[in-house]
């Protein structure tokens, strides 16, 4: 109880008040915090959250980058993890690690798989918000979107082991999974989607993640295979489900008003694999959706692209009805083929 008191009434008098603030901090930094935050009892260690809180600016953080001081951030992490409802350690996180890439950066090589879900799923968290920022605070999601399109792309393959049932061990390809997550959310934004379209090498390997994903679902029966078995009640719990849906939607988003990566997708064959993954899959909600939207991005004033479909079509290897669901149909003018928007019926 004296603890608690104690921890609460620094809490009190750091609130709003500098001098406290840095005298706390040059007594409590980093032994005192690290050893609340590792405290067998919650509310110390919550109220331990809100002083740490209260006390850190930009400079603090900073220190934090140390490698003996990085323990402190790691624990607060694990906080996080562990305990939920601890709003305080979510505020550590989101209103002040996430302000440092270089500290995130830190942060990431030293988590185990399962921190590392967490420490993006908070990720998303903040790049989700809807508030107005900074051209500073842009500056640090660009370079977030940088390191995190730059581990999608370094572990993008973990996700195929997910095809062996005998394969226990999940928690890499999760890490995937949270990674394309942050990446599509990301790339819903104007200021990071045109930073993240020029990324070398993102869009070409979600078209190659795409593709081995979509041939390894034909091989064999597995996550990756599309399904309408579902009856409506079940639920399907897999962490690959969606993979492919995401995949489509970060492809059709690299390509939204983007002549170079449009032109990129025809020329490593996208257009027929996203045409593949047109019909209905259980395994990947809102599959045909996005694959809609990004076949109207990759043929927004892209002639080269409109003919390829209307041939695809022609021969016989896509799905007419996946095109008209998409309000597109195929019209020959002059011996040329023209893809052109149908309105449909009410």
């Amino acid at each position: 109880s004296a603890l608690r008191c104690s921890l609460q009434f620094l809490g009190n008098i750091a609130a709003g008040n500098r001098d406290s603030q840095n005298s706390i901090w040059k007594c409590a930094f980093p032994d005192l915090f690290l050893t609340c935050l590792t405290y067998s009892d919650e509310k110390i260690v919550a109220y331990c959250c809100m002083v740490l809180f209260t006390c850190l600016s930009s400079e603090k953080v900073r220190e934090l980058l140390d490698p003996g001081n990085l323990t402190v951030a790691l624990c607060v992490l694990k906080v996080y993890k562990d305990q939920l409802e601890s709003e305080w350690s979510f505020l550590i996180v989101t209103d002040h690690l996430l302000k440092c890439p270089e500290l995130v950066k830190a942060l990431y090589a030293k988590l185990s798989n399962q921190e590392r879900v967490t420490l993006l799923e908070l990720i998303m968290a903040k790049v989700s918000e809807n508030n107005p920022v900074t051209s500073e605070e842009m500056n640090v999601f660009v370079r977030h979107a940088d390191f995190l399109a730059g581990c999608f792309q370094e572990k993008c393959e973990a996700v195929l082991k997910l095809t062996s049932a005998a394969d226990a061990d999940e928690e890499e390809a999760l890490v995937t999974i949270r990674l394309l997550d942050v990446l599509c959310e990301m790339t819903s934004n104007n200021t990071q989607l045109e930073h993240l379209q020029t990324l070398p090498g993102l869009l070409e390997t979600a078209i190659d993640t795409l593709r081995l994903t979509h041939l390894a679902g034909k091989q064999a029966v597995n996550i990756f295979t599309a399904t309408h078995a579902m009856t409506g009640q079940e639920e399907i719990s897999h962490p690959a489900v969606g993979f492919k849906s995401h995949l489509i939607r970060l492809i059709g988003n690299l390509c939204y008003k983007n002549r170079e990566n449009q032109d990129k997708v025809y020329e490593l064959d996208g257009i027929p694999l996203i045409l593949d993954n047109c019909s209905i899959d259980d395994n990947n909600p809102f599959v045909n959706q996005w694959a809609v939207y990004a076949i109207r991005n990759l043929t927004e004033q892209n002639e080269r692209n409109q003919e390829l479909i209307a041939q695809v079509e022609e021969k016989g290897l896509a799905d007419n009805s996946a095109l008209e669901s998409m309000g597109l149909e195929i019209e020959k003018r002059d011996d040329k083929l023209i893809l052109r928007s149908v309105r449909k019926k009410p």
